[in-house]
Order: C-alpha cells, then sequence, then structure tokens
C-alpha cells in the first residue's frame, strides 16, 4: 500500500526530455512498451527498435517538458506509431519481400503437422488484420499486443474510451467474418 502511494506520487512529477536524469526515467518507462507497438507495425525488430528509439531522440532534443511519466508515455506512442505507420506506407513492397524470405527460412526447419496449422493460422490472421481498415488496425494492435487498457489506448488517438470499445468490438466481429471461426487452428 505504501510503495502505490510512493509510486503515484512520483508519476505527476514534470520531467524534462532533455535532461539526463528524466530523459532516463522517460526511457526506463516507455522503451520496452514503444518497441512492442512499431514492432507489431512492421514487424521487424532491428526496425522498430530503431523507430523506437527515434522517437525517445525527438524528445531529448526538443527538451520537451511532460507533466507526468504518462504523459511522456502518450507522447511517445503516437510519435513512434506514426512513424512505424509511415514507413511501412514507405517500404510496403520491400517489407513484403523480406517476410517472404524470413518464412521460407521458417518452412525449411523440421516442423510437424501443428506447427503447419499453427503458422497457417497466423498468417490467415495477419493477412485478416491488413484487410481491416486502418483505425481497426490501430486499436487491435494496441489492445492486443501492447497491453494498454481501453481509457490508455484512446488517450494514445485522441478518441473516447466507449469509441475505443466499439472498434475494438467492429475489428474483432471483421476479423471473424474474414477468418471464418472454425477456421483457425487452436492449439488444446
Amino acid at each position: 500500500m505504501f510503495y502505490n502511494a510512493v509510486e503515484s506520487q512520483t508519476d505527476n512529477i514534470p520531467l524534462n526530455a532533455g535532461n539526463p536524469v528524466d530523459f532516463k526515467k522517460i526511457y526506463d518507462a516507455s522503451m520496452m512498451m514503444l518497441f512492442k507497438i512499431c514492432y507489431r507495425i512492421v514487424n521487424d525488430e532491428e526496425v522498430a527498435e530503431d523507430l523506437a528509439h527515434d522517437s525517445l531522440i525527438k524528445a531529448n532534443e526538443k527538451a520537451i517538458v511532460f507533466p507526468s511519466i504518462n504523459d511522456a508515455k502518450y507522447w511517445l506512442i503516437r510519435v513512434s506509431k506514426n512513424a512505424a505507420l509511415n514507413y511501412v506506407k514507405r517500404k510496403e513492397r520491400e517489407r513484403k519481400a523480406y517476410e517472404k524470405a524470413l518464412y521460407e527460412d521458417h518452412r525449411k526447419s523440421d516442423s510437424g503437422e501443428t506447427d503447419l496449422l499453427k503458422k497457417e493460422s497466423v498468417d490467415k490472421a495477419r493477412e485478416a488484420l491488413k484487410k481491416l481498415p486502418e483505425h481497426l488496425q490501430e486499436v487491435l494492435i494496441l489492445r492486443e499486443y501492447t497491453e494498454l487498457n481501453y481509457k490508455e489506448i484512446g488517450r494514445v488517438l485522441g478518441i473516447t474510451e466507449g469509441n475505443v470499445k466499439v472498434r475494438i468490438f467492429r475489428a474483432r466481429e471483421q476479423l471473424i467474418k474474414l477468418i471464418g471461426e472454425d477456421n483457425v487452428f487452436l492449439p488444446e
């Protein structure tokens, strides 16, 4: 109980991203989350790490003062998400070629029927996700892969919590229609 009270008090202290001590706090609190967001969008670890670092560098170079650590996280999520989406738009052809080469390497490894079914299910889900409108893709990626709650997603996207819930519901409904409920392998 005492730990949570102390932690919540430190969450509301203004942080200057240009200050090395504050920057380290921001970096430690947000780097892994930024990486996960970028990775889920670009599907490339090195690029995701670069994009996450670039967003942190922008905050540092501009010496942005954030009212709290949460405000820093939300700003960084927006910046890194937008950078990742822009990267995907510019590199769509190269990314597809990279994914194809990556999957070919996996096929060479010894795999049984279960591995094949899992891979097919993942491929179907990724293809179906790409077919969703961008606003539905965003909320689903933020919810399922970064484990943000509805309120946090709403702050990141600049929409209401209720709108987040509606978008997630619609995205899941559309995925079920695209994939089919009985057409996905679920290991027991």
